[in-house]
């Protein structure tokens, strides 16, 4: 007899490669560096530099990052296909694109994009070795711990980080690569370990609507082309 595992409701975490131009890199790497300018970190001790809380929040506009907008987009519209929507019934927006730079010792904290629906992260710098700062996962659910707070570790009797158990996934940074994943996971960034290495990504957030044309499905928001700005009041 053979105990039989089934792996059911995954998460689906989606990479890609995309080779970076020598030229093309370093001069997106450069407009970059002057978009960040003098700062260093965001006002969290320790946090990275991160463009969406320092008014780069547009980046997808940006010349020389437009081209590679459009090639995640596309990555997007697969990554949809994948889990199982009918592109026909959904429109996919590009909502907001940063950059986020790490110096030496800084990491970003755990959180997850409450107002978007799928996100993306686009990598600029790394060697695969994660000693930069890997990216960092976190499970929502620990249902197969069986009894809560069992797989965090602490000497419990579960082995750590057994494959069916895991409190997180992380996956280290190298440039050209894209990584996709639902915006309400879960995720951080861990310490950028190289004294002399700057950690260089730039993040994404989709949102899904339905289609202009025909009547919406319930929970999935209308078109904003049929959306109506009210005014505000007058004080």
């Amino acid at each position: 007899m053979v105990l039989q595992l089934h792996s059911l409701f995954p998460t689906l975490v989606a990479t890609e490669h995309l080779p970076l131009d020598p030229l093309d890199h370093a001069g997106l790497l450069q407009t970059l560096h002057q978009l960040r300018g003098e700062a260093s970190g965001n006002p969290s001790p320790g946090c990275a530099w991160t463009g969406d809380l320092n008014g780069i929040w547009q980046l997808h506009r940006h010349p020389d990052v437009a081209p590679l907008a459009d090639w995640v987009t596309q990555q997007a519209w697969r990554y949809l296909e994948a889990t199982g929507f009918d592109l026909t019934r959904v429109s996919l927006h590009l909502q907001r694109c940063w950059p986020v730079l790490s110096e030496w010792g800084q990491v970003v904290g755990r959180h997850h994009h409450p107002n978007a629906h799928l996100s993306a992260v686009l990598y600029l710098s790394g060697d695969g070795s994660a000693q930069e700062g890997a990216l960092c996962l976190h499970a929502p659910h620990q249902l197969n711990e069986l009894v809560p707070g069992l797989a965090v570790g602490h000497g419990g009797p579960i082995a750590l980080d057994h494959p069916h158990n895991q409190t997180r996934w992380t996956l280290a940074p190298q440039p050209g690569l894209l990584v996709l994943f639902p915006s309400r996971l879960e995720h951080s960034v861990l310490e950028n370990s190289v004294e002399d290495a700057l950690r260089v990504s730039i993040s994404f957030d989709f949102v899904l609507t339905a289609v202009a044309d025909g009547l919406p499905p319930e929970y999935l928001a209308p078109d904003p082309s049929h959306w109506t700005s009210c005014q505000r009041p007058v004080p």
